[in-house]
C-alpha cells in the first residue's frame, strides 16, 4: 500500500465530489442539502487555497479523503483562527486516514501562523468526536437543534484546539502558496502519514 498526503488541486474536484456527495445526500454530517457539482468544488478549492490549506490523501494513487481549513468568522480579528473539515470516502474509514489528514492539516496551519483551530461536529457522531478529542480538542459548546436534516433536528458541537500559544500581537498568517515546496511544508504534509493503516 502506498499512501501520500498532498495539496489538492482543481484536478481533484471530481474525486472530492464523489466522496462528498453521499455524505450530503445520505447523512446529517454535512448541513448542505444538495451535493455540489464538480465545477463548484473546483471553485471552492481555488478560493480556499488562497488562504488556507486543502489536502488530499491518496492510497495507491486514488484520492480517498480530504481536509481543509476555512474562515471561522468573517470579522477581521478572527483571522488567526480557523475551522477544520475532514471527509473520508466510504470503504476507507477506520484506517487512520482521518487522523492522518488532521495531523498534517494542523501542522500546515501552524506553519502558516494560525493560532486556534475549531472542529464542528453534527451530533451524535462518536467517531468524529473521539478523533478530535484525541488530537487535543476541548469541548467549546453545543448549538442545540441548529439544523434540520434527515427528518430531525440536529445539534452541532464545537471543539477547540490550540495550534500555538496566543502570546503577543501575532504576525499576519502566510499564504500557503508561499510555502509550497519548502522543506518545512513537505514535513508538515507528511506529518500524519504514519497513522494510515492498511485495509
Amino acid at each position: 500500500m502506498s499512501a501520500l498526503i498532498r495539496v489538492a488541486t482543481t484536478n481533484d474536484a471530481s474525486a472530492i465530489a464523489e466522496i462528498y456527495a453521499p455524505i450530503v445526500r445520505d447523512t446529517f454530517v454535512s448541513f448542505e442539502t444538495e451535493a455540489p457539482s464538480v465545477e463548484e468544488i473546483q471553485a471552492r478549492i481555488a478560493d480556499i487555497t488562497t488562504r488556507y490549506p486543502w489536502l488530499v490523501c491518496e492510497i495507491d494513487g486514488s484520492v480517498v479523503g480530504y481536509a481543509y481549513g476555512s474562515s471561522l468568522r468573517e470579522r477581521l480579528a478572527y483571522r488567526w483562527s480557523v475551522e477544520m473539515a475532514v471527509y473520508i470516502a466510504d470503504g476507507y474509514r477506520g484506517r487512520g486516514i482521518g487522523r492522518a489528514l488532521s495531523v498534517s492539516l494542523m501542522e500546515c496551519l501552524r506553519l502558516l501562523g494560525f493560532r486556534q483551530a475549531f472542529g464542528r461536529v453534527a451530533l451524535p457522531n462518536p467517531a468524529s468526536v473521539g478523533l478530535i478529542e484525541s488530537l487535543g480538542g476541548r469541548a467549546a459548546g453545543v448549538e442545540r437543534s441548529v439544523g434540520f436534516k434527515s427528518g430531525k433536528w440536529v445539534d452541532v458541537g464545537e471543539w477547540q484546539m490550540e495550534l500555538s500559544a496566543s502570546g503577543d500581537a501575532p504576525a499576519e498568517t502566510a499564504s500557503p502558496a508561499a510555502l509550497y515546496g519548502t522543506d518545512e511544508w513537505e514535513r508538515a504534509l507528511g506529518a500524519g502519514l504514519a497513522h494510515v493503516r492498511g485495509g
